[in-house]
């Protein structure tokens, strides 16, 4: 048998009075997923254990069937694993380029600053300070790793104080030595970067500046077993998105890189379809999981319409060509948590799935955040969803 997983990262969402009082999914038009629904069995999936922040890298971790109360050790790590960045005991940060304006934070990704913009920033960085060194990412997300840290300092994602005064979530506890010197490091980058050659051309053509960095989600290496190993089978990792390819590689996946997947709006959707269909079919793997970033951009910008619009992109180009070109497979389809558009963050709500298995009865639902409770896959969470895929 032959799995797909496909992942609408931020897709699900509340009723919107834009949106005539309905959700994204149940505005978009989405034959595919429809069919999928009408066919497959639905539920709902508790991607988020209680206690943890709804991040994408424990949504996703319990999605591929690891239970992140085990295995999360902390965001940068999972970043580290594709950069190749060698662990043994260093503590790795998520380093974000962000737009502060005074004591506000104003934008978490500096107006989606390019990857080639980020490189002269995080050169100018290494040059500066000697307390750890910075590696460039994609785009906005780079990292920062120390030799030695304390691992479990406080930390607030950037995109969950969008618009807020800064100063409240700086890394604590107050009294920590290394978050005293990565707080100064932090707010003293703003006289590397304020007046850098990339923030006055972004500034002259209207461009938000990357004139702070802002850290966050660290920790060491996770003790990862790898997918044959803990379920029997082989994957591929399809995303654009280093900490969803940091996933892949720790878990012992193909994770290749797919030209033109940007993990924005303009990403190239057909070639992660087409990379999916490869893993499965000239490269003879079990899994494809494959990750669309999009969604959860246009949730963290407010923007219903393109919420919308990507829904309806993924399951034209993406749903639409796996089950045209791999009809013998089950694919199952889900967001990894929800990113309202009214509230522009991530929360922690269990989140509608559904697995479609060709030839087999289904619950006769369309999808959507209030159906899929109906389903007779019930409710989820942490490695339920992986074996009762497994199981079919």
């Amino acid at each position: 048998m032959k799995y797909f997983i496909v992942v609408a990262d931020g897709a699900a969402d509340y009723p919107l009075p834009e949106l005539g009082g309905k959700t994204p999914f149940q505005v978009a038009y989405k034959p595919n997923l429809d069919y999928m629904s009408s066919k497959g069995k639905l539920g709902v999936f508790k991607t988020v254990p209680d206690g943890m922040h709804p991040g994408s890298d424990i949504a996703n971790m319990s999605i591929l069937g690891y239970d992140p109360r085990r295995y999360y050790t902390g965001r940068g790590p999972l970043e580290a694993a594709v950069l190749g960045i060698p662990f043994d005991r260093r503590v790795i940060f998520r380093c974000n380029l962000v737009t502060v304006r005074g004591e506000i934070l104003e934008d978490y990704s500096a107006g989606h600053i390019t990857r080639e913009e980020a490189a002269e920033l995080i050169d100018a960085l290494n040059r500066w300070t000697p307390l750890g060194r910075f590696h460039l990412g994609l785009d906005y997300r780079n990292l920062f790793v120390l030799e030695e840290c304390d691992d479990k300092l406080l930390n607030t994602p950037p995109h969950d104080i969008t618009g807020k005064e800064f100063t409240p979530y700086l890394l604590g506890p107050p009294s920590n030595e290394w978050a005293e010197r990565l707080n100064k490091l932090m707010l003293d980058s703003r006289q590397v970067l304020e007046n850098h050659p990339v923030n006055v051309r972004r500034r002259a053509e209207g461009k938000r500046p990357a004139n702070m960095i802002w850290l966050w989600g660290q920790g060491r290496k996770p003790n990862m077993e790898p997918l044959k190993e803990k379920y029997g089978i082989t994957g591929a990792m399809i995303s654009a998105v280093y900490l969803i390819k940091g996933t892949g590689v720790l878990t012992g996946m193909w994770v290749p890189e797919v030209p033109g997947a940007t993990g924005y709006y303009d990403s190239d959707l057909q070639a992660k379809a087409t990379y999916a269909l490869k893993a499965i079919g000239e490269r003879n793997l079990d899994l494809a999981y494959v990750h669309v970033e999009a969604t959860d951009e246009a949730g963290h910008e407010g923007n219903a319409e393109v919420k919308v619009r990507m829904i309806e992109k993924i399951d034209r180009e993406i749903l639409g060509r796996l089950l045209d070109e791999a009809p013998e497979a089950t694919v199952a389809f889900l967001p990894d948590h929800p990113t309202p558009v009214r509230v522009r963050t991530h929360t922690a709500e269990p989140v509608p799935v559904v697995i479609y298995r060709p030839g087999k009865a289904g619950d006769g639902l369309v999808y959507d955040e209030f159906s899929c409770k109906k389903g007779s896959l019930g409710f989820l969470e942490a490695e339920q969803f992986m074996r009762t895929l497994l199981s079919g």
